[in-house]
C-alpha cells in the first residue's frame, strides 16, 4: 500500500491522469446520493478546473494559494459572474474535502477561499446610451481589423450575441430569408447551431463591409477571422474577442468597475426595450429560457438613459 503523500508544505502534485481517475472516483462515489442533474453542474465546473490545471502544466500542488490563483484566473481573465465563481470554487472545495476524506490531502486547501457574495444588481452593468454613443464613435472602417472589430461590437451590441456565439460563428450561418437576415448559432451549453438571430440591417451592413474587405470567402470560413501576421485567417478565440472589445472600451473612455465585453450583450436587451420591442420578443431575441430573466432587464430600462452609469 503506497504512503500517504505529504501535502505541506510543498502541496500535493498530481499528473492529469490522476486527477482524471480522482474526478471520475469523486463524480461516481461521492455524489451517488445526489441528482443527475446536481452530478453534472460538478462534472462542468470542474471541466474548468481541469483545465486551468493543465494550463498550469504541473504548478497547481492543491495549496490554498493555488485555489487562490484559480479564482482570481476566473474573476479578471475568464470575466465569470461571480455566482458562477462561487459555483466553481464549491465544487472545487467539495472535490478537496473528498481527497481529504481518502487520505490524500491532510486538510482543504479550499476551505478558505470563498466565492464572492452574489450582488445586488448585476455584477456586469450595462452601458448608458452617452457610452453607447461614445463606443460607436471611436470603431472604424480604416482597414481589415478596423472592420472586424467595428462589426464585431455591432452583433453583440445589436444583435445580442455573446463572445462564444460570435467565435463559433462560420460565413455560411448568415441566412436571407424573406424576413430578413439571420445568423445561426450555437450558444453557451449547446451542441447544435439550432437558434436563430435576427441580424438587423445596420449589423448586416457592419458585417458586409468587413466580409468584403476580406475577399473571396468560403461558407465554411470562420466569420470573425485573425488578420495578424503568423495566424492570418485563424477563427478568433474569446481570448482575442474579449481583448479587442477591451480595447475600444478603454479607448472609448467606457471602461468603468462592471463594464466588460459581456456588457455589450446585456445592453442589447435594453436597446431593444427602450426602443419599445415587446418583452415576448426580446426574451427570443436573447434566447432567455424563461420569461423572469428578460424582466430583470425590463426592470433595468432606466439604466441606459440614466447619466453616466456607475
Amino acid at each position: 500500500m503506497a504512503s500517504q503523500p505529504e501535502t505541506e508544505p510543498d502541496g500535493l502534485q498530481l499528473s492529469l491522469p490522476e486527477l482524471r481517475l480522482r474526478v471520475q472516483d469523486f463524480l461516481k462515489e461521492y455524489l451517488k446520493e445526489r441528482s443527475p442533474e446536481t452530478v453534472g453542474t460538478y462534472r462542468r465546473s470542474l471541466n474548468e478546473f481541469e483545465r486551468w490545471f493543465v494550463r498550469e502544466k504541473g504548478g497547481f500542488r492543491f495549496r490554498k494559494k493555488d485555489v487562490e490563483r484559480y479564482k482570481k484566473y476566473l474573476m479578471e481573465e475568464r470575466e465569470l459572474h461571480q455566482v458562477s465563481v462561487s459555483t466553481y470554487l464549491t465544487a472545487v472545495r467539495r472535490f478537496c474535502q473528498y481527497m481529504v476524506d481518502i487520505g490524500l490531502l491532510t486538510e482543504n486547501p479550499a476551505v478558505g477561499v470563498k466565492g464572492n457574495r452574489r450582488p445586488a444588481d448585476h455584477s456586469r452593468k450595462v452601458l448608458t446610451q452617452s457610452e453607447i454613443d461614445a463606443l460607436l464613435k471611436v470603431l472604424s472602417t480604416d482597414d481589415e481589423i478596423a472592420r472586424r472589430d467595428r462589426a464585431m461590437v455591432y452583433v453583440m451590441l445589436l444583435a445580442g450575441l455573446s463572445e462564444i456565439e460570435l467565435v463559433r460563428a462560420d460565413v455560411q450561418d448568415l441566412e436571407q430569408t424573406l424576413m430578413g437576415w439571420y445568423l445561426r448559432v450555437q450558444g453557451k451549453g449547446r451542441t447544435t447551431k439550432d437558434q436563430h438571430v435576427p441580424i438587423d440591417p445596420p449589423v448586416m451592413g457592419a458585417l458586409r463591409l468587413y466580409l468584403d474587405a476580406r475577399g473571396r470567402i468560403r461558407p465554411e470560413q470562420p466569420l470573425f477571422v485573425s488578420h495578424g501576421h503568423r495566424s492570418s485567417g485563424e477563427r478568433l478565440n474569446t481570448r482575442s474577442v474579449r481583448s479587442r472589445i477591451n480595447e475600444l472600451l478603454k479607448l472609448s473612455k467606457v471602461k468603468r468597475p462592471g463594464i466588460t465585453p459581456h456588457s455589450l450583450t446585456h445592453t442589447a436587451a435594453l436597446i431593444w426595450l427602450n426602443d419599445g420591442m415587446p418583452v415576448d420578443e426580446v426574451k427570443q431575441r436573447m434566447r432567455h429560457g424563461t420569461l423572469d430573466t428578460t424582466m430583470i432587464y425590463y426592470r433595468q430600462q432606466g439604466l441606459l438613459t440614466g447619466g453616466d452609469g456607475g
